[in-house]
């Protein structure tokens, strides 16, 4: 955190008093984007798959494709926070035109996402969603970003085979639900047994995922469809993972090293608001994910309304200046500064050893 940044200044209580009627979501708008988009991301990935090859018809319908799935799946996000019995028919519907046939079903997020939410877990070890970046060399930024490469074919693996070695050994399926079922960017994560706040439909969501992926590869192989099907998944996937890891990236300053929990203030100015051009940054940082520090302060709050809560904040904070510390004017400024503090962090880090060296 910056040293001339105090979070013990934060207005919490003004905050939340601004804001306090922006709460509730509203159906008609979760309906209406899903659909619109989940479809014209179908719609456009079966253009990319019967377009020619390397076409400029095909790379649009890729890139098309690409943005409108990325903004469908990312609702995983909203089901997460979405009260417990609430929206039960949307989350069934999600899954199976969005979660399945992605690889993604929403018990891998549940749960796990509201973890990341909770005081004593965010930016500890235990926050599955948090990894120092902001301490790091930036190789690892590097290295990080080159794993939307591998990640298409893990979630594959994940479903299409170690679902049925599950169903068939019992013993695995512990071993499976603690490595292998959370959506997080901390490999070493250990996902608890499944509790309250998971899912309660998890096994029929990982059977569903299951008999999606299967059959679309059966019907490769019995060719009914075009190998061309699985090529452009992959593709999309890939891509829908790249654009998703640099909006991780520039979600947080990532500047605790997990050894200690956060205040909520300081959680906050952990993280990142990009309002940006309102069109262009919701590309990459789909449904409310532009607000992200703003999202922090408030979990519950329905996508729709963080930006009218991004705006009264502005207007009616009697001292702004905390609050606006946690922006960024667009992703190259997140990513910029997250990178530069991360080499500051490394540069600290040799001083130290070397001072400590010249002590002894």
């Amino acid at each position: 955190m910056p040293q001339d940044i105090n979070s013990e200044d934060f207005p919490l209580r003004q905050a939340q008093e601004i804001v306090k009627s922006l709460s509730k979501p509203k159906p008609v708008i979760y309906w209406f984007d899903f659909l619109l988009h989940v479809t014209l991301g179908w719609t456009a990935f079966i253009v990319s798959v019967m377009a020619p090859a390397f076409s400029v018809i095909q790379f649009g319908a890729v890139v098309v494709s690409t943005l409108a799935l990325y903004r469908s799946v990312i609702f995983i996000h909203e089901l997460a926070h979405l009260k417990r019995g609430t929206f039960n028919f949307f989350r069934l519907v999600w899954n199976v035109i969005c979660g399945f046939p992605m690889m993604a079903p929403s018990f891998t997020y549940s749960g796990v996402h509201t973890d990341h939410h909770v005081g004593k877990v965010y930016g500890t070890q235990a926050d599955g969603e948090y990894l120092p970046f902001g301490l790091w060399p930036s190789y690892k930024l590097v290295g990080y970003l080159l794993l939307v490469f591998i990640l298409p074919i893990l979630f594959a693996v994940r479903f299409i085979i170690l679902t049925p070695i599950t169903l068939l050994n019992k013993r695995f399926e512990a071993f499976i639900w603690e490595r292998f079922s959370s959506l997080t960017i901390d490999l070493s994560y250990r996902r608890p047994p499944p509790g309250k706040l998971d899912d309660r439909y998890w096994c029929f969501q990982e059977i569903g995922a299951f008999l999606f992926g299967a059959t679309a590869i059966a019907l490769v192989v019995a060719g009914v469809m075009p190998v061309t099907v699985l090529i452009m998944w992959y593709v999309i996937m890939t891509l829908i993972f790249l654009l998703n890891s640099l909006r991780t990236l520039a979600a947080h300053a990532y500047r605790n090293s997990g050894e200690h929990p956060m205040t909520r203030a300081e959680e906050f100015l952990d993280s990142v608001d990009v309002p940006g051009i309102p069109f262009l940054t919701a590309l990459w940082a789909p449904v409310g994910l532009r607000f992200h520090a703003t999202h922090h302060l408030f979990p519950s709050m329905p996508y729709h309304e963080l930006h009218k809560a991004n705006r009264a904040l502005i207007e009616k904070l009697p001292n702004n200046h905390l609050y606006l510390a946690a922006s960024r004017r667009s992703l190259f400024d997140a990513l910029s500064r997250l990178w530069k503090e991360g080499r500051e962090a490394q540069r600290r880090a040799v001083i130290e050893v070397s001072e400590s060296g010249e002590a002894a």
